[in-house]
């Protein structure tokens, strides 16, 4: 498949006959579909460029996979990339975790937002980042709040991951 980087987003053009873009969207929730294209974040088309199931132009020149990487390390992103990366390849469905304060929320294997609810809530810490208490206790208290665990995904200096569920209690 190919996909156009624009401003930061990757649109696959949906053509008649082709429903590779909308069993993408429909199977592995990739992207948005909006009129006639599949658009992907940098994230998404990264990864999808990695497994070597999307081809990445720019103004008609073919984009290499350092190429995406450095566009994402230069926006900040390439932390969030990598633990977007770990998350998909342990099966989960990921979508964006705005509305709730974090960086991702996560559906279960086979499972889709129309389905059900997402299962967990991702805020990525990196190791050498301060995080205020009230900050921190306040994303324990969304998630526990809409029913969800919480997943601290700690990046280091190699981009290493470590996970921690926190959970709320009451003393």
């Amino acid at each position: 498949m190919r996909g156009n980087l624009s401003n930061g987003i990757v649109s696959i053009k949906i053509e008649e006959g082709s429903k590779r873009p909308i069993s993408l969207h429909e199977k592995s929730m990739f992207g948005r579909i909006e009129a006639d294209s599949l658009n992907l974040s940098l994230i998404e088309a990264c990864y999808l460029l990695e497994k070597g199931r999307l081809d990445i132009y720019e103004d008609d020149v073919e984009c290499s996979i350092g190429y995406i990487i450095d566009i994402l390390k230069e926006q900040e992103l390439y932390g969030k990339y990598i633990v977007y990366r770990d998350l998909k390849d342990r099966g989960f469905l990921i979508k964006t975790g705005f509305k709730y304060g974090t960086d991702f929320r996560l559906y279960s294997r086979g499972r889709s937002s129309e389905m059900g609810h997402s299962y967990y809530l991702v805020k990525i810490i990196f190791e050498k980042y301060e995080i205020n208490s009230l900050d921190f206790a306040s994303y324990v208290r969304v998630a526990h709040g809409v029913n969800k665990k919480f997943l601290m995904a700690i990046v280091d200096d190699d981009f290493d991951i470590t996970y921690y569920n926190v959970e709320w209690t009451r003393p």
